[in-house]
């Protein structure tokens, strides 16, 4: 690993921080009706970022290709998200306004955001909603006719807007039929069960892909004057995640080893609220969403005994009197309670279940307990808010969460790191935009609940329509075809990999060798990390890799389906990823939001601490050394990465110590 000490421009426009959004549009480059249509634009990923994007830009006039790999638009993960998406509409009169999004998302963060993105989309979330009411997203309203609002972690407003708990659901069916009339008005072609293995790179400029048909295993090449990536994030790394089983990283990884800067990739978020691990041999872990932490309580029995009690079946969550139980963030967090953000909440319930306390018959689980909502509200109306929640957690657990506490653990959720993206979200990788969780911008160290669905519209239909033609505008339209040299390069590539994936016919599967390195990276890079863990992680993965392209079995043909080999390079991409995810985080010698080290936390010794101001146990920032975003490029094959530096510069906000007591 070396460091050249770059400094990476950030684009960032001039003026004050509430007004450079307004500057940007204002004084950024256009391109007139009549031209846009002679510009093509490749969208990789059709979720809310990536449809978004390809319906917006095809209304314009651009000339749009989109690339899924899913047989529909309508299955990207996206469709995944329950809880809902924030907003700065105040329309509870609770105080909320355009800077407290703002603040809350810089504060969640951990302080590791780039302010100007940030404010940005807080400003931008008030139109998202409009946007999807004229769209005919079914939000729940109050009685009324209003729209509703709930809390989410690490607010102390109401700026959720929700559909029960199919937000995202809702949200992608309207993002779905904007692409669908485009579609059929000619304006994007579509490619469904198609993945992209590469990113074709022409003097300096992303102007391609190479992508592989699913279903008949052809290779075939796509040119457009600008490609766009909206792919996800990394979660598959740990094997076991909450994400859907075919997201993965490689289009963002491709991208990165052409060129493009991987940043912050130690940034991951884990949610406190998941079902927990049921047996060795699952493959997927399921989200509760975060919502339901309004009205459930979180919590553990105060004493070893009862817990193992509990775990033994000797004693229910009745049994446990109301003095002998722990509502563990109510006691440490009492101005959110059970509120609290992820990462904190997340790390609290590791606590309570590594001091023995957990309730799961595996030791690792926490209650999540309705019986005093339902006591206060009734079972009607939680059942009107969380119907859905409880009878998918009802079908997985077996139990029936109105008589009876959730138990939950956390799970890997969501990834905060991503590609580098300037203001323009445009990666040091000139023409490549890279949209929604494929990039590192807004989150900082840890996400708030609600706010991926907010960034994903926001990049899609607002941000990148006004901020494309800003290196549109100074390319020639159709000035690289397929024909160019680069294309054949790629595509040899491409085919060389498949051949030589094919040929191995070792003797395990490539299942086996995902679960392999994901229990390595969640032991040694998961909730808590250490300086020796990480070590011994970056010692094995090699091992695992050199296993892989050596005793991999793929059975089948290329040439057709063969959900083994796109498995295959999916997870030949995660080995090499695993080995950059640790780097960074053994390079960041602190902790902030859901990077922790445990070298690096409060004590009571600490000043924070006797004052109260702080818990003994949480993450500690070191502002002087780590305030940047670390944005790593690729090396070479066996070769250590190179570390480049954007510096976090706060104009608006102080940089303090997290607290939410």
């Amino acid at each position: 690993m070396s460091s050249n000490g770059d400094s990476l421009n950030s684009n960032i426009p001039e003026g004050p921080l509430a007004d450079k959004w307004a500057n940007f549009k204002d004084k950024a480059k256009l391109i007139n009706p009549v031209n846009k249509r002679k510009f093509s634009v490749i969208v990789v990923g059709s979720g809310l970022a990536g449809g978004s994007a390809a319906a917006t830009l095809s209304e314009l006039g651009y000339q749009v290709k989109c690339f899924c790999y899913q047989d529909s638009p309508r299955r990207a993960h996206s469709i995944a998200a329950q809880g809902g998406i924030n907003a700065a509409k105040n329309y509870q009169n609770d105080g909320d306004s355009v800077w407290r999004l703002f603040y809350d998302t810089i504060k969640g963060g951990d302080f590791r955001s780039r302010e100007a993105n940030v404010h940005r989309l807080a400003e931008v979330s008030v139109n998202i909603i409009d946007q999807c009411v004229a769209q005919g997203v079914p939000f729940a309203r109050e009685y009324g006719g209003l729209l509703a609002n709930r809390s989410f972690g690490g607010a102390q407003v109401s700026r959720t807007f929700y559909a029960r708990g199919q937000t995202g659901q809702q949200l992608l069916i309207g993002c779905y039929q904007a692409l669908e009339k485009e579609i059929a008005a000619g304006g994007v072609e579509m490619f469904t069960r198609t993945e992209m293995l590469d990113l074709v790179v022409v003097d300096g400029h992303a102007k391609g892909i190479i992508v592989r048909n699913l279903q008949t295993g052809e290779i075939t090449r796509h040119a457009a004057d600008a490609v766009i990536m909206a792919t996800g994030g990394y979660g598959n790394v740990f094997y076991l995640s909450t994400n859907a089983m075919g997201c993965n990283v490689m289009a963002s990884f491709q991208a990165h080893k052409r060129g493009a800067y991987f940043a912050n990739p130690c940034y991951t978020q884990i949610h406190p609220t998941c079902i927990p691990v049921s047996g060795d041999y699952q493959s997927k872990l399921t989200l509760m969403s975060e919502s339901l932490r309004n009205d459930g309580r979180i919590w553990v029995p105060k004493t070893k005994e009862d817990a193992e009690a509990i775990r033994d079946g000797k004693k229910t969550a009745a049994d446990i009197a109301e003095d002998d139980r722990d509502y563990y963030l109510e006691r440490k967090y009492p101005s959110f309670g059970n509120l609290a953000p992820r990462d904190i909440a997340s790390r609290s319930a590791k606590e309570a279940c590594d001091d023995g306390r957990g309730v799961a018959k595996s030791g690792l689980g926490v209650f999540l307990d309705f019986s005093d909502a339902i006591e206060r509200l009734g079972e009607d109306t939680i059942r009107a808010r969380y119907g859905n929640l409880f009878q998918m957690y009802e079908k997985i657990s077996g139990e029936n969460p109105y008589a009876l506490p959730m138990k939950i653990y956390p799970a890997v959720h969501y990834t905060m790191g991503g590609l580098w993206v300037d203001y323009n979200l445009m990666s040091n990788l000139k023409g490549l935009h890279v949209l929604g969780e494929a990039n590192f911008s807004d989150h900082g160290a840890n996400r708030l609940g609600a706010s991926a669905l907010m960034q994903g519209l926001a990049d899609g239909y607002f941000v990148i329509p006004a901020t494309l033609p800003a290196y549109m505008a100074s390319e020639t339209p159709g000035s690289v075809k397929t024909d160019a040299p680069e294309f054949d390069e790629a595509e040899k590539a491409v085919r060389e990999r498949i051949d030589k994936l094919m040929s191995i016919q070792g003797e395990r599967t490539v299942d086996s060798f995902h679960r392999e390195l994901g229990m390595l990276v969640w032991d040694k890079c998961g909730m808590e990390r250490t300086d020796e863990g990480l070590r011994e992680a970056l010692e094995k993965i090699p091992k695992i890799r050199e296993e892989f392209w050596t005793n991999v079995r793929i059975p089948g043909a290329a040439n057709g389906l063969n959900m083994e080999l796109e498995k295959a390079g999916r997870v030949a991409d995660f080995i090499d990823f695993a080995e950059l995810l640790c780097t960074d985080a053994l390079d960041r010698a602190e902790s902030c939001g859901g990077h922790f080290r445990a070298e690096y936390q409060f004590t009571d010794e600490d000043p924070e601490v006797k004052s109260g101001f702080t818990n003994p146990g949480e993450a500690k920032r070191l502002d002087e050394e780590f305030a940047y975003v670390a944005a790593w490029e690729y090396g070479g094959e066996g070769k250590l990465p190179k570390l480049h530096k954007e510096e976090l510069e706060y104009e608006a906000v102080e940089l303090s110590v997290r607290s939410y007591k």
